[in-house]
């Protein structure tokens, strides 16, 4: 036990659980303080203390954000969750990466620059779901923001109402940021991701519990021992079983994050642990009070193999949460608790009542005994049974998981019977081409490779061969230049949503000095219009790469859209070519950036045309040879 120990395991030999129990008190008494106290007894941190599901979103999702209306969809994304989950608290709105890094745009941008934001947040606060900024404090190397970081962040929870920062890759907040959220809001919670230090519990109100190995007898997690009032939300989120999370959390008290975007890959709960949250969290809000102002005592004796219990008391009135641990249904005489003339028991989660100790629990699943007054067994009590009965749906195994399908728009076709300037020909037939890209958690053509209980492999150069056939085709040398795409805006051409579009003009036209330098602050629905009018399409991601590989001495100042958009519902992507003159540094999180070869392919996830549109991405065409 100490600092350094986020989860105290339990030892595997049931005759030495009292004494550990003892050393638990012992250990929390020595730990707990009155300034603890006192910081969660604060009226306005309450709120925290029954965030028990935090959701997680990329907020370009395109279940919640739609680009066609430039909204965010956020009723039907908060009454999904409640479908599946049982219910919805809070919700981090992730903003920028993995993308980060393509141009100088700050990760504070990627909350400024989004569409409808304030409205998005106040639609979350009227469904009673708090709102989460995520601070990336490794973002060092793109432009830097006018205010130091936790005035800027202060600034953000002002502008936008959010209720809590979510501090990704630290250990906590400091007094710093905690003094600039206290100036412009009350109770805005500090979430930690990494293991909360107890010296720095009272400024951070809540932390996630990540990776968090237990032990066989159900450890116990050290912050949420020392203040019941602490929140915790345990989280694997490569897992593709997360009953290990939910049993933690149920032995604990604690809350759980639902994280199934992942940074641009899906990995979709299974049903069956769905069907476990959704059982939980009713018992776990009813009980709130019993949770986390009760006696908790950690592991107590059962009589079935593999399912152990924590008694939680208050009063006449104890509740024991269990996990079976095992691969199959445990089934009998788990408790030594019966029934007498005052007190009733019941099966919480199946939601009918018990003479004695017996349960069925399903395999890696959950229970919960009740031993009431009966004075307490009134109507709203068997309503909230029946409601429990309904919810509880025994999946034995997890089903296998639903991928989405990642489907590709075709390049269309060229109109046009020649194009001016100098191009590659390419001739037909078919080729096998290499190209290579930084794998990252966004996956590559599709999502990122998840599975067992270790996290994805991140952060390596990986090749691809595409065996392809090749038209008769012709791709420009350059890029399209701000003086030929003038002429056609002159046309009349104005984007559905204009944000960030031809930003680095002046009053509608290109600077004098830009003229023959490429178009930039270009989305792709930009670039494909103006191919359009001008009869010709964009390259694909492989004929870019063949006609590029034969310029001698090749170098190219801006990223290229390709015809190589891909969804798979969730996220939309293309493949841009040809890196760029800026370059991020400081940190192994940026995506991709600085000048790069022809084989070099670099997925880019789609946002919003706000951000989708850099100064860092042009275009150039392609005509099929006719």
């Amino acid at each position: 036990m100490g600092d350094d120990a986020a989860l105290i395991p339990a030892p595997a030999d049931p005759a030495k659980w009292a004494d550990w129990r003892l050393e638990l008190e012992q250990f929390r008494a020595k730990q707990i303080s009155p300034e603890i106290t006192a910081a969660y007894d604060r009226p306005e941190f309450l709120w925290a203390r029954n965030n028990i599901v935090c959701g997680m979103v990329m907020m370009f999702d395109r279940e919640f954000y739609d680009p066609a209306s430039d909204t965010f969809k956020v009723d039907e994304f908060v009454a999904r969750h409640r479908r599946d989950f049982g219910s919805l608290d809070a919700l981090v709105l992730w903003q920028a990466y993995p993308r980060i890094g393509f141009d100088s745009r700050n990760q504070f941008d990627h909350y400024t620059l989004a569409p409808k934001l304030r409205k998005a947040v106040d639609q979350l606060h009227a469904l009673g779901v708090k709102a989460y900024l995520a601070y990336n404090p490794w973002d060092t190397g793109t432009h830097r923001s006018s205010k130091p970081d936790p005035q800027a962040i202060a600034a953000l929870v002002s502008e936008y109402d959010f209720d809590g920062i979510f501090l990704d890759t630290l250990r906590e907040g400091d007094s710093a940021l905690r003094n600039a959220l206290d100036a412009v809001k009350p109770g805005v919670v500090m979430e930690s991701e990494l293991a909360l230090p107890i010296g720095s519990m009272a400024a951070n109100h809540a932390s996630w519990a990540q990776w968090f190995d237990d032990s066989e007898a159900p450890g116990v997690m050290r912050n949420r021992w020392i203040e019941r009032h602490h929140m915790m939300h345990l989280i694997r989120r490569w897992d593709q079983d997360h009953s290990g999370e939910l049993q933690m959390a149920w032995m604990n008290g604690a809350g759980i994050l639902v994280w199934e975007n992942i940074f641009g890959s899906w990995n979709g709960w299974n049903n069956r642990d769905k069907a476990i949250l959704r059982s939980m969290i009713p018992v776990r809000k009813r009980f709130a009070d019993l949770f986390e102002n009760g006696s908790w005592e950690p592991l107590v004796a059962t009589t079935l193999d593999g399912v152990y219990a924590s008694r939680w008391s208050q009063g006449s009135t104890s509740l024991w949460t269990l996990v079976n641990r095992t691969e199959h249904v445990a089934k009998g005489h788990a408790l030594s608790v019966s029934t007498d003339g005052s007190t009733r028991l019941f099966d919480l989660i199946r939601g009918i009542e018990i003479d004695h100790g017996d349960l069925e629990i399903a395999a890696r699943w959950i229970g919960a005994v009740l031993a009431i007054s009966s004075s307490k067994v009134d109507e709203d009590f068997k309503q909230f049974l029946g409601e429990q009965a309904k919810r509880f749906i025994p999946y034995a195994n997890p089903l296998a998981r639903v991928l989405p399908i990642i489907q590709r728009t075709p390049a269309p076709k060229s109109t046009k019977r020649a194009v001016e300037g100098e191009c590659v020909t390419l001739g037909p037939g078919p080729r096998k081409v290499v190209s290579r890209m930084w794998a990252r958690e966004c996956g590559d053509y599709c999502s990122a490779q998840v599975g067992g209980s270790s996290a994805v492999s991140v952060h390596y150069e990986k090749s691809f061969e595409h065996n392809v056939e090749i038209g008769f085709v012709a791709v420009q040398r350059h890029e399209v230049t701000n003086r030929q795409f003038l002429e056609f805006v002159e046309r009349g051409y104005q984007p559905k949503h204009a944000d960030s579009f031809l930003k680095h003009w002046v009053n509608r036209k290109p600077l004098e000095a830009d003229l023959d330098k490429p178009v930039v602050f270009v989305d792709l629905e930009d670039a494909r219009a103006y191919t359009k009018w001008a009869g010709l399409r964009l390259p694909t991601e492989i004929e870019w790469q063949l006609a590029m590989s034969e310029v001698p001495a090749f170098h190219n100042e801006i990223w290229n859209w390709t015809e190589s958009e891909h969804s798979d519902g969730h996220t939309q992507f293309s493949i841009l070519k040809g890196g760029c003159h800026w370059e991020a540094k400081g940190s192994g999180w940026y995506a991709d950036s600085g000048q790069r070869s022809p084989d070099w392919s670099s997925k880019y996830l789609h946002f919003y045309p706000s951000l989708d549109r850099s100064e860092t991405i042009g275009f150039r065409c392609a005509i099929d040879i006719r």
